[in-house]
């Protein structure tokens, strides 16, 4: 993640129509016709200052938004994002929470406010969320809720609930490629290297090749005594990816 996968509203599109307030952005004057069309702009304004990183702005017009639209559980999390940014962790969880209170079944609201409880390390909260997120009939990417809950299983560590959570992931998308590389990983750190091979075929299967997935290909095969393996995975690193640090990493070149 993601894999801890970034959730972070996007600005779309404004839906302004009428024109009873004006609101200027940059240089465009856009007519805003009523209390919600108010509320989305300022909503979708303080979203775009958010990935701008200009935090304070974000808040203002978040905070404008939910004065005029206390209901908006979008605008809470975008708002919680922005005070974790500015490093209020108190006023973040209180919009998080609010944003659960106002849209307790919202699957995008519960994500994530079990990504922000993982990185809190509340990881008995944080699997709730995830699994309600994850169990949510609208939820098309359940596969993804899933993983991010493993990788956040993998943090506390509990490696059986995190297996279960990449494994239910598979279950929802079977070429679903981080879940795949996850537990690939998981294999290869308790040493079971066929383990670890089966789950990076899979992967490698379905998903772009990188100089990360051929050298982790390369040091399975080691682990198996598997020479020819390990050589051929070594070749193709070089072949395809000559500059890349892997490659450098395989020549010893420092």
């Amino acid at each position: 993640m993601n894999s801890s996968k970034r959730i972070i509203p996007v600005a779309l599109s404004l839906f302004l129509v009428g024109a009873c307030v004006s609101t200027t952005v940059g240089s465009i004057t856009e007519p805003v016709r009523n209390d919600a069309d108010a509320a989305e702009l300022n909503y979708q304004l303080g979203a775009r200052y958010y990935n701008a990183g200009s935090y304070e702005l974000a808040r203002d017009r978040l905070l404008l938004a939910i004065e005029i639209e206390p209901r908006m559980a979008a605008a809470y999390t975008t708002l919680a994002l922005t005070y974790e940014a500015l490093e209020n962790n108190r006023l973040a969880r209180e919009a998080y929470e609010n944003a659960i209170r106002v849209a307790p079944k919202d699957f995008n609201v519960n994500n994530s406010y079990a990504v922000y409880l993982c990185r809190k390390r509340d990881f008995a909260e944080a699997q709730k969320f995830f699994a309600k997120a994850a169990s949510h009939p609208q939820n098309d990417n359940a596969e993804v809720t899933l993983t991010n809950a493993g990788i956040c299983m993998l943090q506390k560590p509990d490696e059986a609930a995190a297996e279960s959570f990449f494994r239910s992931a598979l279950e929802r998308k079977s070429t679903y490629g981080e879940a795949l590389l996850q537990l690939c990983l998981m294999k290869y750190r308790n040493e079971d290297f066929l383990g670890a091979r089966a789950f990076l075929q899979r992967y490698m299967a379905t998903s772009p090749v990188k100089a990360s997935t051929l050298l982790m290909a390369s040091r399975i095969e080691d682990k198996l005594d598997n020479d020819r393996g390990r050589k051929e995975f070594e070749d193709r690193l070089i072949r395809e990816f000559p500059a890349s640090d892997e490659a450098r990493m395989v020549l010893g070149i420092q």
